[in-house]
């Protein structure tokens, strides 16, 4: 596959806890410096998404949006975890001056929330996942695989649900 493999799957969430339990399917798949940028709206479940990935990658840590400190770490998983909120930088450059590279470079997984926000700053292999609102519980979650490893990620948890 080449750097710009597009694969793409859609998935309707019923629940904060299937949100959740994708997560921890997603985090079954990933490797260190992966990265996984959520954009939608307040309240779509990006947080909630996240809490599943950490408790798929092994993490008890409770973790939270760290909208305004910028960034949780969780290093006591599988892989560490670098949970990042985008929402109050306003470019790639705020961005870079922030630290992002440090985390994008680092042996864990990244996953930015507000990610749109800093898509200059981020490589081109990324997973990218949209959430958007349906009714009180409802979600329609779009992951788009840019590159090839954020498509063997998807196609990783395409198998994973089949079986």
């Amino acid at each position: 596959m080449s750097a710009s493999t597009r694969v793409e799957l859609e998935i309707k969430s019923e629940s904060v806890e299937t949100t959740q339990a994708l997560g921890a399917a997603l985090a079954a798949q990933l490797v260190p410096g992966d990265v996984i940028a959520l954009q939608g709206e307040l309240g779509t479940g990006k947080t909630n998404f996240v809490q599943g990935l950490a408790r798929g990658l092994g993490i008890t840590e409770d973790v939270n949006s760290p909208t305004f400190i910028l960034a949780n770490e969780y290093p006591d998983g599988r892989l560490p975890l670098y949970h990042v909120d985008a929402y109050r930088l306003e470019n790639a450059s705020q961005a870079r001056d922030f630290g992002l590279d440090d985390y994008l470079n680092d042996d864990g997984v990244t996953v930015i929330e507000w990610a749109e926000r800093v898509r200059d700053a981020l490589p081109q292999d990324v997973l990218w996942i949209e959430f958007e609102y349906l009714g009180e519980n409802e979600r329609r979650l779009v992951l788009r695989a840019r590159g090839a490893r954020a498509a063997e990620i998807l196609d990783g948890l395409k198998h994973a649900a089949r079986n």
